[in-house]
């Protein structure tokens, strides 16, 4: 562990990190991890995870109702993150609000100094806990990403003027892993849709091959698309985990000899961040940063930065 680490004793007080727009801007190998709220009003590990990663990510990126599961908001978490100093990305689904709703809370995630924000249309709620609940689908993720453009005009949606206009860092999601070419340039014409709605960065699916990503990153580059994709790795805690993704979860394809690694050992902390660390490393010369979904482990994510050297 370097000396600079050992110091904060376990803190990472003594570390710092640009926030999240300002590293891509300064051409920073950036660094996001994800957090998802508790379901109920004990917050306790949203400062535990805080704690954590202080000092050590350039964002924190906060799931809205993920896999529609009712949970505690976002917004509310973001702003928990935001007193203690991290810079929230604060995810939003137009599953469950309609364009009222949805611009009222961009209004309000302004308003308590929260600056990025991820669009995204949503599980369906079918897929949830709540399977009876009526989805809202009132915009998608462009239109949603077109909102966000329109009120840094100063406009809501249907021209009203706004008494001071906000500024936000806008994200989007692409998925690099589609299974055909016919998929995948449906992909790139969705991202060039996003981008022209207002998107400044986005974020991938889970990639287990850094392949995915080189091919991914060729094929933007020719189309001239510049705005900076980080891509997302999983903590991937068992090859039953990877069987289960690899089978149930569409754009995400765990290769065989991860899956053998995984099952070969009895240590599998160590062997999924022996894992992550190699493919992350591979994976540096094909994406602004590397956005990780923790799923638990948050506590072993500052081992993992370390490894990596970022």
């Amino acid at each position: 562990m370097s000396e600079e680490l050992k110091s904060t004793n376990g803190s990472n007080s003594a570390i710092s990190r640009l926030p999240l727009k300002e590293a891509m801007a300064n051409g920073d190998f950036a660094v996001t991890c994800e957090i998802g709220p508790p379901k109920g009003v004990d917050t306790a590990e949203i400062y535990e995870v805080g704690e954590i990663l202080k000092g050590l990510v350039n964002g924190i990126n906060v799931t809205d109702l993920q896999s529609s599961v009712m949970r505690l908001g976002s917004l509310a978490a973001c702003h928990m993150l935001k007193d203690m100093g991290h810079d929230p990305i604060f995810q939003m689904t137009c599953r469950d609000r309609n364009r009222l709703a949805l611009q009222s809370d961009l209004l309000s995630a302004y308003a308590l100094g929260i600056r990025n924000v991820l669009s995204l249309t949503g599980d369906h709620t079918t897929t949830g806990d709540h399977p009876q609940a009526k989805p809202v689908y009132d915009l998608d993720s462009v239109s949603l990403l077109y909102t966000m453009s329109k009120l840094e005009e100063g406009l809501d949606l249907v021209d009203n003027p706004l008494k001071g206009k906000p500024s936000f860092f806008k994200g989007a999601v692409v998925n690099p892993g589609a299974d055909t070419d016919a998929s995948l340039n449906l992909q790139l014409m969705k991202m060039q849709k996003k981008i022209d709605a207002g998107a400044q960065f986005f974020q991938t699916q889970a990639v287990f091959d850094e392949r995915v990503m080189e091919k991914f990153a060729i094929k933007i580059e020719k189309l001239g698309i510049k705005v900076p994709v980080m891509a997302g790795v999983i903590l991937l805690k068992s090859e039953k985990m990877a069987n289960y993704m690899n089978k149930n979860v569409p754009g995400i394809f765990v290769p065989k000899n991860i899956i053998d690694r995984m099952a070969a050992t009895t240590d599998k902390v160590s062997m999924c961040l022996e894992i992550l660390t190699e493919l992350i490393t591979r994976l540096k010369p094909y994406c602004a940063g590397v956005h990780i979904q923790a799923l638990g482990w948050e506590k072993h994510v500052p081992a993992l930065i370390e490894n990596v050297g970022i």
